[in-house]
């Protein structure tokens, strides 16, 4: 069908004049671009959105989840009675439930750091974009700083960055660390609700000072748990996060108050406060406490010990970031006494030795100037303490006393607070040689050691002083007593041997100037405390008894691979002939000693000696019988706690528990009667310690006649000053040749202790009349009177079990027979059944059988 022309060019015509096409608006035109250029750039925009987001996105930490956020905390160790001794830790936190955590500190924080937060979607556009503008103008040299612009979830996304990623990167100052923190602040807010973001955030900020978290802060800066924070102390926390080394209070307490102040002032004007409260918060002063630094303040030596333990089967990474609760087998009250004998101890054996001369000589005028305006301004309005140490600068000499000043006062140093003080000579004998005048010692401008002292405790040496001289101390001036850092070390070892703790230990004077542990890392010469491990030897192998003979009499051992002749000698140089083994041993006599270890053998000796405990080899010669061998108090402690279980070795323990983060326990060595303990704790490692019954590494009855014989030498002998404990006691004393080293190893029936006292490097002996008796038992005794002042001690006598087996008998000290009734010189000995004398010692004056066969008249 044909179009119809008319038609066609009617519509043609509409659309063209004259073969021109008709012109549009021009704002058509440009609505249409307009339109065109909108659509292309905001792809654009999306695109390249798309494109950063994409592009910083990547590699982000997941989101945490509330219920496994498990980031580095603390790990404390405690005492056994729950007294805090230390703690270890990369980053100082303390993770506590968000219902814990005040609403006041909550809305503190909120009205200083975000007032919006429960607003916003987690970013703060404008500030951010404002902070993104400065950095970059700072980056091309165009002026600005670089700065935050942070919400809290913000915040919280960087500690989450600086987890994941460490500190450097998650804390740059740059553009792409901003965008990340951005987009890892829009997912927390998307994944978490806003408390769940405010339980991290008052978990991890940095509040200086070692604190990450709130809680942490309120116990570096008021040692007070957080809910038992005033309004005052929470807004000053709260003001910190900004700038902490700034706002310190430590360092800049008005900072800090100024700072108080705005956060105040934010949050009255956030109505979450009333002006009263304001007004009495912002009285408050700012009263903070240093840090507690318990690992040095309390037991370090031990503290120490543990963590080598913990780093050594946890790892140093898990002690420093899992929040570990280790709970040592110390205890507190014991291990004060510990410290404080060893201390005073020390100082009494060491001024004994002699005074090493003043700290410094002030030599010039100007060291003068500098020296009293130090002192002075050190002591500020400071009274002086009684019992406490000053230095102390001498500004008169006379023979009965000086002149001191001790910051801005003056007092008196007589002389009998300083008689001690002769010339270091170990030759000498101490008493005899007292000082006589302080002139042969002092100068004026030397600068001393002093201690404050009343009257009465003006002098510790045990010496009569003139009466006179006492009158003319004038009534109201601060009396002094000379005093000097001791250069002798000594070591503690304390084992309950029955719950098998490790109670208490020091390991020497001051930890601060050196970590040298003495009691687990000195290795020295054990002198005659090794005599009892030489006579159980032949007790367990030889079949000899207390009563048995030994001929103490010269002898003379050649070394023919040496070329060397040894001749020992007593300590007395007499020689007693025929002495019974116990006289032997409660004496300490040195030639039966060598004499045993001869009949056991220097192979059987060295074996007997590792069977017993001690992780040191042993000389391979018989001067080994008299403690050449060198050994560390911890070991000898252990053996010493082996005879007290009559020859039962098991280990002993200085952690007795460990749990992880969330409670669970890692190990217990908790005793079944640890009054300390839960009680779960002590049923369940108390059920568990049955299944380890621990080595008999010799029979009951050897340890048992061990433990009696050691008794003797408390009750007769060497270890006589122990009986001052008023507690039934055993033990042995230790001697090494020219007195480098002396011991004490002693023990109750619930308390084993071995002291020692020395030098380092034993750069000379001890004072010539020094002995394990006179340095270090007192040291022993010190520690064992409060460690046991609560607890009576039963006497040593044969468990039930162990009975039927011994015999006690009186024996004849000079013959080793039984004791007729007419025998004077004579003593107690057990024996194990069938190993006890039949004969009779004869009356005096009459003829015994065994005589009248050898022919005696």
């Amino acid at each position: 069908m044909s179009q119809n022309p008319e038609k066609t060019d009617r519509s043609e015509s509409k659309l063209v004049l004259d073969g021109v096409p008709p012109k549009r608006p021009i704002w058509v035109l440009l609505l249409k671009f307009a339109a065109w250029a909108t659509l292309t750039g905001a792809t654009a925009a999306v695109v390249a959105v798309a494109g950063v987001y994409y592009h910083y996105s990547q590699g982000l930490p997941d989101i945490p989840k509330v219920d496994q956020y498990w980031p580095p905390i603390v790990t404390e160790v405690y005492t056994d009675d729950a007294v805090l001794a230390g703690e270890f830790y990369h980053h100082r936190r303390k993770v506590v439930p968000y219902e814990r955590i005040p609403k006041r500190l909550v809305q503190a924080f909120i009205a200083s750091e975000d007032s919006s937060f429960f607003d916003h979607y987690g970013v703060d556009v404008l500030g951010t974009a404002r902070a993104a503008t400065k950095t970059i103008r700072k980056k091309l040299g165009l002026g600005g700083s670089v700065q935050g612009g942070s919400t809290l979830t913000q915040q919280t996304a960087k500690a989450v960055l600086i987890a994941a990623e460490g500190y450097e990167s998650a804390t740059a100052k740059n553009l792409t660390r901003k965008v990340r923190e951005a987009i890892l602040a829009r997912r927390l807010e998307e994944s978490l609700t806003k408390e769940e973001i405010l339980y991290l955030y008052l978990n991890n900020v940095f509040l200086g000072h070692h604190s990450y978290g709130v809680q942490s802060a309120a116990e570096n800066y008021y040692r007070k748990d957080v809910r038992d924070l005033t309004l005052g102390e929470m807004t000053l926390i709260a003001g910190l996060p900004q700038a902490p080394s700034r706002y310190s209070p430590f360092k800049k307490p008005e900072a800090a108050k100024k700072r108080r102040s705005y956060v105040l002032r934010r949050m009255f004007d956030e109505g979450m406060i009333t002006a009263q409260e304001r007004e009495q918060a912002d009285a408050e002063p700012v009263n903070v406490y240093p840090v507690e630094d318990v690992f040095h303040e309390f037991a370090p030596f031990f503290t120490e010990q543990v963590r080598r333990d913990v780093v050594d089967r946890y790892t140093n990474k898990t002690l420093l970031n899992d929040g570990l609760k280790v709970f040592a087998t110390m205890d507190s009250e014991r291990q004060r006494a510990a410290q404080e004998s060893v201390l005073e101890g020390l100082m009494a054996i060491d001024k004994r030795q002699g005074f090493r001369g003043p700290v410094k000589q002030l030599a010039t005028e100007q060291e003068r100037r500098e020296f009293i305006d130090k002192s002075v301004k050190a002591m500020g309005d400071e009274q002086l303490q009684e019992n406490k140490l000053y230095v102390a600068r001498v500004t008169k000499v006379e023979p009965e006393g000086v002149e001191v000043q001790v910051g801005p006062h003056k007092g008196l140093l007589p002389l009998m607070g300083m008689r001690w003080a002769r010339k270091v000579n170990p030759e000498g004998y101490y008493p005899g040689l007292m000082l006589t005048s302080a002139r042969k010692v002092l100068n004026v401008d030397d600068v001393i050691v002093v201690r404050h002292v009343v009257k009465k405790e003006l002098t510790d040496d045990n010496v009569q002083f003139d009466r006179k001289m006492d009158k003319e101390i004038p009534e109201g001036v601060p009396l002094f007593r000379l005093e000097q850092d001791p250069e002798l070390q000594s070591a503690l070892v304390s084992i309950d041997p029955h719950r098998q703790y490790l109670t208490a230990m020091v390991g020497g004077y001051d930890f601060d100037a050196n970590e040298f542990n003495r009691a687990f890392q000195a290795c020295r010469q054990p002198g005659s405390s090794f005599k009892p491990l030489v006579y159980s030897a032949a007790l367990e192998q030889l079949g000899w008894t207390g009563a048995t003979i030994i001929v103490d009499s010269p002898i003379v051992e050649h070394d023919p691979e040496n070329g060397v002749a040894w001749k020992p000698d007593n300590y007395s140089d007499e020689f007693l002939g025929d002495v019974l083994l116990r006289t032997a041993l409660v004496n300490s006599m040195n030639i039966p000693a060598v004499k045993t270890f001869a009949a056991v053998g220097v192979k059987n000796m060295a074996e007997w000696s590792t069977k017993l405990g001690l992780t040191t080899p042993m000389n391979q010669d018989f001067s080994a019988a008299l403690g050449s061998s060198c050994v560390y108090p911890y070991d000898l402690a252990n053996v010493y706690a082996v005879f007290n279980r009559y020859g039962r070795k098991k280990p002993t323990y200085f952690i007795r528990k460990i749990e992880d983060r969330f409670g669970r326990t890692l190990e217990d060595h908790t005793a079944y009667d640890d009054a300390w303990a839960p009680l779960q704790d002590r049923v369940a490692a108390g059920y568990a310690r049955l299944f380890e019954p621990g080595e008999q590494v010799m029979s009951p009855e050897t340890g048992f006649i061990t433990t009696s014989l050691l008794r003797g030498v408390v009750a007769e002998g060497t270890g006589g000053p122990a009986q001052k404990l008023g507690k039934p006691a055993a033990g042995k004393t230790g001697t090494t040749n020219d007195s480098f080293d002396t011991w004490f190893a002693g023990f109750t029936r619930d308390l084993v202790t071995v002291t020692w006292v020395g030098y380092d490097k034993n750069e000379h002996p001890l004072g010539r009349y020094e002995t394990g008796g006179r340095a270090s038992l007192p040291i022993w005794l010190n520690y064992m009177k409060p460690a046991l002042a609560a607890r009576p001690q039963s006497e040593f006598w044969p468990p039930e079990w162990l009975r039927d087996n011994m015999r006690l008998l009186r024996i004849d000290k000079k013959t080793g027979k039984i004791a007729s009734s007419g025998t004077k010189d004579a003593t107690n000995i057990w024996f194990k059944k069938g190993t006890q004398p039949e004969d009779v010692a004869p009356e005096k004056g009459s003829v015994g059988v065994q005589d009248f066969i050898m022919g005696a008249p």
